[in-house]
């Protein structure tokens, strides 16, 4: 079933904050399915709540949201900001910048490229629920970032594959194969990227399909922390795995962002995937990420995500 078939379409006070949204911002649609960009907004932790809640409804509606001109926030307000989602939380494994409580930085320099599709954490089980990237360093070319849309993706598999990955599970771990997604990175500045990434290790199975908690949509759980699904071969997985995904980045699916310096990306990290493109050679970029913790998946039936190694809903 659809999302709006299975019944769980969002409610009509999600509709009228849509609406709402759409008459109090500067917003303009960049793609077909995903993405808006806000104008005249300046983000902080005291930003007022009628544009707070517009802004909250829109990310609902277009899963990535993107503002220019940002250069005023610092680590402080960009996590000032992402509390007014929720609790932020740290990343499981990796270290927060200095002087911030949870900021994520991803440095370039440093072996952090990003440069395979993902959701956010997904290797634990209540994963981030929505990420705030602020571009610090951007490259003179190159750089960007394609979200993918798991929502839509999964609204427009076809019936028998939609049927298929309503009952399967999948093992998401920190352990996967990084050099087959960083092929061009060097190898000492890979092996240090990944004692520090997988210093802990953890495995969770979530459903492939989940219902997004606020909307009632469903959209499809996976990407490349995902190691296989539950009850098949490992070749069936890669398999089924591999046609997933095609679905998942599909062109008509997914939305691109060339980066300026002060820029700042917000995505619910519910309902989409991201690729950072890794096309701009020798040259510095760095991004820092603000995480609002997450809640734990629900198959379309009910049940809930379980660890397998690791710590569950409470890091912090």
């Amino acid at each position: 079933m659809s999302n709006t078939q299975a019944g769980f379409a969002p409610s009509n006070a999600g509709t009228i904050a849509t609406h709402a949204a759409h008459e109090t911002l500067d917003l303009r649609r960049v793609a077909g399915r995903i993405g808006a960009e806000i104008r005249g907004v300046r983000l902080s932790g005291s930003i007022d709540a009628q544009t707070f809640d517009a802004i909250h409804a829109a990310l609902l509606k277009h899963k990535v949201l993107f503002f220019r001109g940002q250069q005023h926030l610092d680590d402080t307000e960009q996590e000032a900001f992402a509390r007014r989602f929720g609790e932020t939380v740290a990343h499981p494994t990796v270290p927060s910048v200095d002087g911030s409580r949870h900021l994520l930085e991803l440095d370039s320099q440093h072996g952090a490229r990003a440069n395979s599709w993902h959701t956010d954490v997904t290797f634990v089980d209540a994963y981030p629920k929505i990420s705030i990237l602020r571009a610090v360093v951007i490259p003179p070319y190159g750089g960007d970032t394609v979200w993918a849309n798991t929502a839509a993706a999964y609204e427009n598999l076809p019936e028998p594959l939609r049927r298929l990955a309503d009952t399967l599970w999948a093992l998401h771990t920190n352990a996967y194969d990084y050099a087959s997604s960083h092929v061009n990175a060097d190898p000492e500045q890979l092996k240090r990227y990944r004692e520090v990434f997988t210093s802990t290790v953890y495995e969770t199975e979530h459903p492939v399909v989940r219902v997004h908690p606020e909307t009632g949509e469903r959209s499809l759980v996976l990407g490349h922390f995902v190691q296989r699904l539950k009850g098949l071969s490992a070749g069936d997985s890669t398999h089924l795995l591999q046609t997933f995904h095609d679905h998942v980045t599909r062109l008509e699916n997914t939305v691109r962002w060339n980066w300026t310096q002060g820029d700042v990306a917000i995505w619910d990290n519910r309902a989409t995937q991201h690729y950072a493109i890794n096309d701009y050679g020798d040259a510095h970029r760095v991004v820092r990420r603000a995480t609002v913790h997450g809640d734990v998946p629900v198959s379309i039936d009910g049940r809930q995500s379980v660890v397998l190694r690791g710590a569950g809903e409470t890091l912090q």
